[in-house]
């Protein structure tokens, strides 16, 4: 069973500066996201579309992707326990890149039973892919490393540089040779990231657990050196059933967050496509919040390193209700922007309005300083909260909470039908009760994930 390396040199990378595997898995996650979102960022036009694609309506959209996102991050629940029990983290993550490129490459097939197909395959390769090469990144780190969550940090960071050039390449491709060719471009981002895994696996192979090595503490004997005992961590105190059930209310918790989030597929989309003033389809909106991500990790990164300098760093779960909170108030600057639209539209047209895009520019700035502030902290929670004998597993759960949460999506099936303002204002309250109801938890979470 794979597991974290409880022996570990204190002077060896991972503890005191980041692996070179850090760097390799950065890098074939980059290109699987740009393969994941050049997808993403096409679909539901795809579906739309009546000449390359099926005419179907936003709600039969909608629906389709909300149950394929629902499946396709329910499947690392199976993946990380098929990956811890047996095949191990590395040989997981290979499998799942060859059933992604085998799903994008059907999606190339303009039939609908192709789109099934292809989804299915997707829904397998993330299953695989997905907790897995999360796990691997926690695995370079030894236990209480204090570079784990900015590791998982510059690691998010990978997949927002691949988020962001797919839909950029997606528009250019989709508008000289149209949706299949692009599809078929997503396939070919995928081989470059297994090539990536395949040629440097010698940095990143799972680590080997050792025998009788108590978790609570890590040792090594350098030559020449005495051993070195790192200082035991508060969190090994807590038994093993408390953490995973503290990291079973944070599931909860996130999955209004992915609800909401994941809009950026389905309505923010619709509304980039067809309610802002610019000269570009929809499919380009899908750029704008791995833009935001690239360029605001590092100052973030630096703003938590100031504070933790000056002792004043909040806990991770405070991290994750500030991210809530961001969350609530980017979709009040949607529903800001389409108060403003409504406004100058009839009753009978009131869908039928376009404002300026730097409204979607600065909601997509706000929404992804609350995604940085919960997706890759709640990832680094996982990996320094699990029992390391579960942690495939659990980072299957975060996984399983984010697929509910995108099956709840569907609420933009309602999208034709109520107010744009309205639709937006119901997103933000949820987002700012979810808040509430962490901040009022947090004390019972800080005492189930001390130090954390």
């Amino acid at each position: 069973m794979a597991q974290e390396n409880p022996t570990v040199a204190a002077d060896a990378p991972g503890w005191n500066r980041h692996p070179t595997g850090l760097y390799v898995l950065f890098a074939t996650e980059m290109w699987e996201r740009f393969s994941f979102y050049t997808m993403v960022a096409m679909f539901t036009l795809y579906l739309k579309d009546p000449t390359e694609g099926f005419g179907w309506t936003s709600q039969q959209a909608t629906g389709l992707y909300a149950n394929y996102a629902m499946f396709v991050y329910g499947s690392p629940l199976i993946g990380g326990f098929l990956a811890s029990w047996k095949l191990g983290f590395r040989r997981a993550v290979m499998i799942g890149g060859f059933f992604f490129m085998a799903g994008h490459l059907l999606l190339s097939i303009p039939t609908l039973t192709a789109v099934y197909a292809a989804l299915v395959c997707l829904v397998i390769g993330n299953g695989f892919f997905k907790p897995n090469i999360s796990a691997m990144v926690g695995n370079l780190y030894p236990p209480g490393s204090h570079l784990k969550e900015r590791a998982y940090s510059i690691f998010y960071m990978g997949i927002n540089i691949g988020a962001f050039l797919a839909p950029v390449t997606a528009e250019i491709v989709k508008g000289y040779f149209g949706f299949h060719v692009a599809f078929g471009v997503a396939a070919g981002g995928m081989v470059i990231s297994v090539l990536i895994l395949w040629l440097f696996k010698h940095h990143v192979e799972d680590p080997k657990p050792t025998a009788g090595a108590a978790p609570a503490a890590s040792t090594s004997v350098a030559a020449g050196d005495p051993p070195v005992v790192a200082p035991p961590r508060p969190i090994d105190l807590v038994p093993d059933w408390q953490r995973i059930g503290a990291l079973i209310v944070v599931f909860l918790i996130v999955i209004v967050f992915w609800m909401v989030f994941h809009q950026n597929a389905t309505t923010i989309t619709y509304w980039a496509d067809k309610n802002t003033d610019w000269q570009v389809s929809g499919i380009i909106s899908s750029a704008i919040n791995p833009f935001w991500v690239v360029a605001l990790t590092f100052p973030l990164i630096f703003f938590w390193k100031w504070l933790d300098r000056m002792g004043l760093e909040p806990s991770t779960p405070a991290k994750m209700m500030c991210g809530m909170v961001m969350t609530g108030l980017a979709f009040l600057v949607f529903y800001a922007a389409a108060l403003q639209g409504e406004a100058t539209a009839t009753d009978e047209m009131r869908h039928q309005f376009k404002v300026s895009p730097l409204w979607l520019v600065g909601a997509y700035a706000v929404l992804t300083l609350g995604e940085l502030m919960l997706s890759p902290m709640g990832l680094a929670l996982v990996a320094k909260v699990s029992p390391p004998r579960y942690i495939g597993i659990m980072m299957g759960g975060w996984f399983v909470a984010t697929a509910i949460g995108n099956k709840l999506t569907q609420i933009g099936t309602y999208w034709d039908y109520w107010y744009h303002s309205t639709f937006w204002l119901v997103l933000s309250i949820l987002s700012f009760t979810i808040a509430a109801v962490v901040l009022l938890l947090l004390v019972p979470l800080k005492k189930a994930m001390p130090g954390v």
